[in-house]
């Protein structure tokens, strides 16, 4: 069975529904037949500076933007993950691009980690070339690959472009966006118990 999910980086519902969704397939008795690929959504494409977030959500929010970041922070660290108030925001767009490149490599899920962990519960500054590569590297990419990659404009940008496409065509207006088998959707940070059901219900539409 294949789940696909759509998400960003920089996306806290991300951050969070990945962490659900692995309790629910860890649990899940078929859990060794599910292949999970991760694809492309940038929540501000446009963007092109970099900020700090909590400026961004009082900007957007005002001063409910406090209240909003401590009920995510204690969400997320009801599932055991860290979660950091300063860190920044920024373009996404060539951390997509390396996900491809560690897709290739297999290592796509320790990237998602990766850049997941560095953002939310490290606060590093993803959105330049340096941080990036660290951070790519200790997911296990290969350096001067990835270097390649990111002195490229061209490398990958069809390939994410073409997954933000499909998202939208599948009906996905905001992210965390998961599809399992091209026919069941589960849109957002989903709690545990609703991960299980969709992957039970997958199945069972397989063996039917």
């Amino acid at each position: 069975m294949r789940v696909e999910i759509w998400s960003d980086i920089v996306c806290p519902w991300c951050y969070l529904g990945k962490a659900r969704f692995e309790a629910a397939l860890a649990s899940f008795e078929h859990r060794d037949e599910v292949e999970v690929t991760f694809r492309a959504f940038e929540l501000d494409p446009s963007r092109d500076t970099v900020e700090p977030v909590q400026q961004l959500l009082a900007g957007r929010y005002g001063p409910e933007a406090v209240q909003m970041e401590e009920r995510l922070a204690g969400l997320v660290a009801a599932e055991g993950l860290g979660y950091r108030v300063d860190r920044e925001v920024g373009n996404t767009f060539d951390a997509h691009r390396l996900l491809h490149l560690a897709r290739e490599q297999g290592v796509e899920n320790e990237m998602v980690n990766a850049l997941f962990t560095a953002n939310f519960a490290e606060a590093r500054p993803l959105f330049t070339g340096s941080t990036l590569l660290d951070v790519a590297a200790e997911a296990g990419l290969d350096r001067a690959a990835a270097e390649r990659v990111l002195a490229d404009p061209a490398a990958y940008a069809e390939a994410v472009r073409e997954e933000e496409q499909e998202a939208a065509r599948l009906g996905a207006t905001g992210v965390p966006f998961f599809v399992l088998d091209r026919k069941f959707g589960v849109a957002g940070g989903q709690s545990v118990e609703v991960f299980t059901r969709a992957l039970e219900q997958a199945w069972g539409q397989r063996a039917a």
